[in-house]
């Protein structure tokens, strides 16, 4: 499943949190395996909203909606905050 490209403040939050790299190294596990062990996929709750999230590293995620079979990223923030 493809990664639509993500919004301008979506770029600049890994920029500012030096995550780029990861990000587009977790990109290519997804978009090759969307639930890759590494990417740590879940579906969170209410799972009704059907709003899945994937691991960049230990402390970030990228929460994302599917929409057309592409996954579009909402938000990228910290995991347990």
């Amino acid at each position: 499943m493809k990664i639509k490209p993500l919004r301008n403040d979506l770029i600049l939050f890994l920029r500012k949190h030096q995550i780029e790299k990861k990000f587009e190294k977790q990109k290519i596990l997804f978009e090759s395996d969307n639930f890759h062990r590494s990417l740590n996929t879940e579906l969170l709750e209410p799972k009704h909203l059907r709003i899945y999230s994937f691991r960049i590293d230990l402390q970030y995620r990228a929460i994302f909606i599917i929409i057309n079979n592409e996954a579009e990223i909402t938000s990228i923030n910290k995991h347990y905050r």
